[in-house]
């Protein structure tokens, strides 16, 4: 294809400027091979998401030994964006804010969210969050609530949170897990989730394996919600997986979940931000996983 296009450019270049045009040219050219370039590049169609993104927490065990290493290859790989989560190195990974900003800086790399403890300094991370420039904090585990009050009580503190971060200039998203997409006392959780958080204050970064793990449609809930999830984790889940096994994910691409029909509809209703995410690796490094799975990014294309 790469030969094909270099051909087509040579040929294309020998024009004049008032003969290129694309569909006169593919049309009454007469050389055979000239159309059949014409029509390979027409046919190919591009990758449908330009920057796409990883979380951290796929690499945590290489990253809790040598970060910096670890950046450097997730940038060697293509990934464009860093969303980051709040381990025993904290959200910047013992470099301190402003030193990790600049270290990204340094990889091309863009700083965009983090998972972070909610309850522990929040408007400290909030802070060092807005100094260097990003856009989210997202809470990413609450658990199952025991009561309805309970669940009040969580979007009462989502609202705070977003508060917080709405004060400091960024924003606060909840990332979710199935146990929010199955029925519970006489209602589905994330639907609550939704009617009981200010839309103003709190996004949603929906993590579209959880999802489908807790027996919901992701189409659903992004044509329900519309620019509601603003982030996503793209992560597979593996063929046959029994519906009660939770720890399935695998490489995109090789697991069950329709990535060009789902990622169509998010960003139709409002998705910006697309982190690939891998939790489960079989006979292989995390590393090589994620470098097939940004092979896989730069390839998709949408429905």
């Amino acid at each position: 294809m790469k030969k094909n296009r270099r051909k087509f450019l040579q040929v294309a270049g020998t024009l004049t400027a008032g003969s290129i045009l694309f569909p006169q040219f593919a049309c009454n050219s007469g050389s055979t091979e000239t159309k059949s370039i014409v029509s390979d590049i027409i046919k190919t169609p591009k990758p449908s998401i330009d920057k796409f993104g990883i979380q951290l927490w796929s690499l945590k065990d290489d990253m809790a030994k040598d970060p910096k290493s670890v950046l450097k290859q997730i940038a060697d790989l293509g990934y464009h964006q860093i969303e980051s989560f709040d381990g025993d190195k904290g959200m910047f990974w013992d470099m301190g804010h402003l030193d990790f900003k600049k270290y990204m800086d340094d990889l091309g790399l863009s700083v965009v969210a983090s998972h972070c403890d909610i309850n522990t300094d929040f408007e400290i991370k909030a802070a060092q969050a807005a100094e260097i420039g990003m856009e989210y904090l997202v809470c990413p585990w609450m658990g199952p609530q025991t009561s309805i009050d309970n669940w009040k009580k969580v979007t009462d503190k989502f609202n705070a949170c977003g508060e917080i971060c709405k004060k400091n200039g960024i924003k606060f998203a909840y990332h979710n897990h199935a146990y929010s997409f199955r029925a519970f006392s006489g209602m589905i959780p994330h639907d609550f989730i939704m009617d009981n958080t200010d839309p103003e204050l709190v996004e949603h970064e929906m993590d579209i394996y959880w999802v489908v793990t807790g027996g919901a449609d992701p189409i659903e809930f992004l044509r329900k919600y519309p620019n509601r999830f603003r982030l996503c984790h793209i992560k597979d889940r593996m063929k046959d997986a029994p519906a009660e096994e939770e720890q399935a994910s695998c490489s995109l691409g090789t697991g069950s979940i329709d990535f060009s029909k789902i990622l169509t509809v998010a960003k139709e209703t409002g998705m910006k931000h697309f982190f690939v995410e891998q939790e489960r690796y079989d006979g292989t490094t995390p590393l090589k996983s994620l470098a097939d799975n940004a092979a896989y990014m730069k390839q998709l294309v949408l429905s």
